[in-house]
Parts: structure tokens; sequence; C-alpha cells
């Protein structure tokens, strides 16, 4: 579904991505894992189109899409869910859903798309007209993602989504990611909870610096003696 060829991606002239090859599969959960300043969000953005890419390509379901602008990438079914959540806090829980269906005209398919977050969300069932930058840092997740599932995305890409969160939280969030997953929807996930994500991730990339340093199966990448003492002790 989605390959990463080559990718080189600059801050001014700090170089933070250093030639990144990725692929994610259709029906995959493939996480990034890596310590702070490595590269994972600026690799998402990237994909997103939020930065420009200077050298190298992203091909999605075999369109190329490196700097396309981001409202084109979210039309072709990229979802991205910032670190931070950045929902919009003066808006309710309801207009900050709608905002993730902004495209559809369709007033009984955005109705349907609602029934399905409420289904993985029923806590934001009950809030539709709290302002969202009164909620808990777990209930703004779990909007953050909502809005996104407005759009019935193909990809789902996850930045951070267990930071500052409690651990009960944290359980509940990757559940629900499982489940989308099951469901069919491709996930590419970058976590700094490095267990929690390769325990779920069919497939895992280590990045350090803006390069990939290891790759391989969430199995096998908990096992290793690296990944393990720099990311799991």
């Amino acid at each position: 579904m989605l390959q990463l060829k080559n990718i080189e991606t600059y801050y001014g002239g700090i170089q933070a991505l250093k030639g990144i090859d990725i692929s994610v599969d259709k029906g995959e959960i493939v996480t990034l894992i890596g310590s702070n300043g490595a590269g994972k969000s600026t690799t998402l953005k990237s994909i997103s189109g939020l930065v420009k890419v200077k050298t190298g390509k992203i091909v999605y379901k075999g369109t190329e899409i490196a700097n396309k602008p981001a409202h084109e990438t979210t039309i072709l079914g990229i979802a991205h869910v910032p670190e931070g959540r950045r929902i919009f806090s003066r808006l309710t829980v309801k207009e900050n859903l709608l905002m993730g269906s902004f495209s559809v005209k369709n007033k009984s398919v955005i109705n349907e798309r609602l029934e399905r977050v409420f289904h993985y969300f029923p806590k934001l069932k009950d809030r539709l007209e709290q302002k969202g930058g009164t909620m808990s840092g777990g209930e703004q997740q779990m909007l953050a993602i909502g809005r996104a599932l407005m759009m019935e995305p193909n990809l789902l890409m996850l930045d951070e989504p267990s930071m500052g969160l409690a651990p009960i939280i944290v359980e509940q969030i990757f559940e629900i990611i499982k489940e989308l997953n099951q469901e069919g929807l491709t996930i590419l996930l970058v976590e700094q909870n490095a267990y929690q994500a390769l325990q779920i991730a069919h497939r895992g990339y280590v990045i350090q610096t803006g390069e990939i340093k290891l790759q391989g199966n969430g199995y096998d990448l908990i096992k290793n003696e690296e990944v393990r003492e720099a990311y799991l002790a």
C-alpha cells in the first residue's frame, strides 16, 4: 500500500531523514520506534505532506505522493493523527468529528460514520456538546482518532497515541488499534512505548538519527538484544 524509497527531509539546513526506506502492506500494523528526535514524526509528516521531501519517492497505492499538499493526501485516503492530538479545543466534540468528514455532503453517510466512531469510543457520544479542550487527555486522544476515522481512511497514521496517558487508557487505545486493524484498516504507528507497539505490530522499524537501523517482525524485535537494551529496559 505504501512505500518510501530513499527519503531525505530537511528542516532548514538540518537533515532530519537520511535515506529512509519503509514499506507498509495492506492490512498490516507497522510500527516505527526510536528515541526523541530520531525522525519518527518527520516520517509521518513527509508522507502526509506537512513537510517537504528533498529527495526520494513516496508511493501510495501505486501513486507518487511525495510533496503533495496535505489536503490531497487526505482525499486519497491517508489519515494522520498527529503527536499531541491537535484537536480543535474551542469546538465541541461533535464539531471536531464533523471536521473529519468535511468533504462529505451526504448526511446519512456522515451519520453512519459517527455511529462507527461511537462504537469504538462510546464516551464521545455522551460528550457531543462538550468543548474538546475541556476533556481529559485520554478523551482527547479518542476524539483525535475518531476525527480521523470520520474520513474512512485506507491508511491510518498514529503519532504517539499513548503519550501522557494513564496506563489503563493506553491499554484501551491499543485494544482499539488492534480492533480497527482486525476489521481491515492498515495502520502505521509511531510510538515511544516500544513494547506496547511491537506487541501488536506485524512488523517494525527502528529509526536512529534519521536512519533505519533495524527492521523485522514485532516478535523478533522484542527479542532483539539491541532493541531490548535501548527501548525495552
